[in-house]
């Protein structure tokens, strides 16, 4: 299976992104630089990354300006051929921005960066990212952000709610002040997530968690 890694300048957890499929599950992965001849046609890839970090600094907002990139255009077309397509962090503020994802980032409530380990819950068990997980079980992710505070209105969060939407909530203090205690969200096909804790850094014992990389053998579960 071919992962590409979407690298915007700022992002910092592309290497993370890298070591989760490539070293450890064993995939081909890319790193595509956001204005390379590549980025402008993703579909020769069979998922796309959006890993973390602060693209462009986070300057007027997380992912305001990553949304505006040539590569754009390609993801979500991407997106709609029913790809899997995954952002994380700084990837998920993206997927927002570009209107991939439904709701929007604000800071933490305490205007404070956060980061540490959070325990999330699965909410879908069924999508593309998730059927190796159990609906309602709690797993342990890391979390470093300062815009983790998901918000969404109420109709879109009954939309969302109806149509299986909400792929992991915070089952602790650490939701920032999440609507509904949101941590994941996938898109009305079900083919693009985005969380703001990381699973990526949850892959191998020696990180001291394993719980992310069910996530990753989901994604090839399903495309495989």
């Amino acid at each position: 299976m071919k992962f590409a890694i979407l690298v915007f300048p700022g992002s910092s957890c592309d290497v993370d992104m890298h070591r989760a499929v490539h070293d450890v599950l064993g995939e081909e992965a890319s790193y595509v630089w956001h204005t390379d001849r590549e980025a402008e046609d993703l579909s020769n890839f069979d998922a796309v990354l959006v890993p973390g970090g602060a693209s462009y600094g986070d300057y007027l907002r997380p992912g305001a300006l990553a949304k505006g990139s040539k590569a754009m255009e390609s993801l979500r077309a991407f997106a709609a051929s029913g790809k899997p397509v995954l952002g994380v962090g700084n990837g998920f503020q993206i997927l927002t921005e570009a209107h991939l994802l439904p709701g929007a980032l604000l800071q933490n409530k305490g205007l404070k960066f956060k980061s540490g380990t959070t325990m999330l819950s699965v909410q879908n068990a069924d999508s593309l990212f998730t059927s190796e997980y159990e609906t309602g079980e709690a797993i342990t992710v890391p979390f470093a952000h300062q815009y983790g505070n998901y918000y969404v209105d109420e109709e879109t969060l009954a939309d969302m709610k109806a149509n299986n939407q909400i792929a992991f909530t915070y089952a602790d203090h650490q939701d920032q002040g999440s609507t509904d205690k949101i941590a994941g969200v996938l898109n009305k096909e079900g083919n693009v997530l985005g969380m703001m804790p990381l699973p990526e850094r949850a892959v191998e014992e020696v990180l001291g968690h394993v719980d992310g990389l069910r996530l990753f053998k989901s994604i090839l579960k399903r495309v495989e």
